[in-house]
């Protein structure tokens, strides 16, 4: 079990205003709790560029109707089937639908997917989102 250190720092005046007006709008009760997490959103950051495993989402927008979309997409989630863990699929209306795909695997596998799926044609919009298997993270 890890020990709680307790520790001051100097800001200007304005930038601790402007971040505790920040973290009263996402809800924070106190900035410890708001630096923890922005401590740890660079430490997820840091894992990714290590080249270790990690996890994260890959967030497709696209329309149905275009031509061999669907097949393609396939296509390239097979050929890159060892990072992905799961897909789920959303229908957002009579064109478009949402598709997030879970992955864990090395930064390089994962940003390959995600390049190849963004790129293929009928794909309106795409994300990557980063995030940690927890395993190096208090």
């Amino acid at each position: 079990m890890s020990s709680v250190i307790r520790f001051g720092i100097s800001l200007d005046k304005n930038l601790l205003e402007s971040f505790d007006a920040l973290i009263s709008d996402r809800g924070y009760t106190n900035r410890s709790e708001a630096l923890r997490d922005l401590i740890r959103d660079e430490l997820v950051r840091r894992e990714w560029l290590s080249g270790d495993v990690v996890a994260g989402t890959i967030t497709l927008v696209y329309d149905h109707h275009t031509r061999e979309l669907n097949a393609r997409l396939t296509e390239i989630q097979h050929n890159h089937h060892s990072v992905i863990i799961a897909t789920q699929h959303i229908h957002l209306d009579h064109h478009n639908c949402l598709e997030v795909i879970v992955v864990q695997g090395t930064p390089q596998e994962i940003e390959k997917l995600a390049s190849r799926l963004k790129a293929a044609r009928g794909v309106k919009h795409s994300s990557l989102t980063m995030a940690t298997t927890g395993k190096n993270l208090l």
